[in-house]
């Protein structure tokens, strides 16, 4: 049963305990490396696609390897699905041992795969089916880790321990970058372009299995330990969720679509869409990208906290109504100028911040413990697919047809959408879980 927590003021100043705290570690250190390793396939894949891919046109190379990044984003439902299943009913701290496992076993392997040039076709084939399993780990860890941080927390600390989750996912990004810029300043490009760009997926592999080893200290929740003992595991968590919490799926495809767009948009898409749109410098364009990163990994753990005290609904709600009024301005005075990009992106980071320091948490308290990491895997993963990873296509054709101007509609509209369901569904700070 899920009622309202009593008393819930006077315990949020309540401290975390030193295995709490740990268990924030452990959650987010893994989550940092296993979308590092996402990253930096696409951060790299101009430099290893001639490899993989010959062709006698460069373009045609990187198309290929962008398909096959593409294509991870197919296993993200699937492993939502399996791995949140693995999670309900093996542990979370299994299935985030796995998910991590597999992430980083796989950059290694396309670190060591030859090329083309040496075992011809198995070299796209091996890429492939390595991407295809960093897609799947990708999809079962947002929900796991989701599950374990806020079954590791205080009732009365949810929002500020589900707010790292999306924290690490854009410190991953951030890492990705920097591996990057460090490498190709210590390289030189000919030397990047044959072997260098295996040092990044060595580096990501190897930060994997140190995070393997935090995971695999840590306890499992008193949540998954008490469900386990008293519910009969005979059905698939995915068949529960499909007759059971069906409703709550749904809203949780709804809770994450405006976060999905809006979070592709400014955090993966931004510094192309600038440089193409407006002729801003590349580097210029991602060095706004890593300002406006940096102000909201500060941002996203206090607007956490302040969901702890205020509702995870006003956050959302703020979050929504703010990115659908700031597309048409972001998207129409978007210029080559440094600072007038930089303030762009910012603002977009700042609003999407919202979503992702409470969409973890607020996820999480919609589905009882015994299907809680498929509830939150699954329909986060099928939503970040449709709204996450067809963005670039939406863009490109939007911009082949000439209708790059009216991205703002769709940006806005999204939003809109999502206002609705945050405005509709039941607020659940204070919700007591099982």
């Amino acid at each position: 049963m899920e009622t309202t927590l009593p008393g819930l003021a006077q315990e949020t100043a309540t401290p975390m305990t030193r295995a709490q705290k740990k268990a924030i570690v452990a959650a987010t250190l893994g989550t940092i490396v296993e979308f590092t390793d996402w990253i930096i396939y696409a951060t790299f894949a101009s430099l290893f696609s001639r490899h993989f891919f010959p062709a006698h046109n460069d373009r045609v190379s990187l198309l290929s390897a962008f398909a096959v990044f593409a294509v991870g984003f197919v296993m993200r439902p699937i492993g939502g699905a399996l791995l949140g299943a693995y999670a309900d009913r093996r542990g979370r701290k299994n299935g985030l041992a796995l998910s991590v496992a597999l992430m980083a076993g796989s950059s290694l392997v396309i670190a060591a795969c030859p090329g083309y040039a040496s075992i011809g076709i198995a070299a796209p084939l091996i890429l492939v089916l390595a991407r295809l399993v960093q897609g799947f780990a990708a999809g079962g860890e947002f929900g796991s880790a989701s599950t374990f941080l806020i079954e590791s927390s205080a009732p009365s600390r949810r929002g500020f321990a589900g707010s790292w989750q999306h924290f690490a996912v854009n410190a991953g990004v951030l890492v990705a970058a920097l591996i990057g810029a460090i490498l190709t300043s210590m390289i030189d490009p000919p030397q990047m372009a044959n072997w260098g760009w295996r040092i990044a997926f060595a580096i990501a592999g190897l930060m994997g299995f140190v995070a393997l080893w935090v995971r695999l200290a840590v306890a499992e929740t008193d949540a998954f330990k008490k469900t386990a003992a008293t519910h009969h595991r005979a059905r698939h968590p995915f068949l529960v969720i499909v007759r059971d919490h069906r409703r709550e799926a749904l809203r949780v495809i709804g809770i994450a679509m405006a976060g999905n767009l809006c979070i592709y948009l400014w955090l993966v898409l931004f510094p192309t869409l600038a440089h193409l749109r407006t002729g801003l410098p590349l580097h210029d364009a991602f060095g706004a990208s890593v300002i406006s990163i940096i102000v909201s990994l500060v941002a996203i753990p206090f607007i956490g906290m302040v969901s702890d005290r205020i509702g995870r609904k006003p956050v959302l709600l703020v979050f929504a109504g703010g990115s659908a009024l700031f597309a048409w301005p972001a998207l129409h005075f978007l210029s080559n100028d440094f600072w007038t990009a930089t303030a762009i992106v910012t603002i977009g980071m700042l609003l999407s911040s919202g979503f992702a320091a409470t969409c973890a948490t607020v996820m999480a308290e919609q589905f009882p413990a015994h299907v809680r990491a498929t509830g939150v895997a699954l329909p986060y993963a099928v939503s970040a697919a449709l709204f996450g990873g067809t963005l670039p296509y939406i863009v490109t054709a939007m911009s082949n047809s000439g209708l790059s101007q009216y991205l703002w509609v769709y940006v806005a509209a999204v939003c809109a959408v999502g206002f609705a369901v945050y405005a509709r569904m039941p607020e659940t700070r204070g919700k007591i879980l099982d």
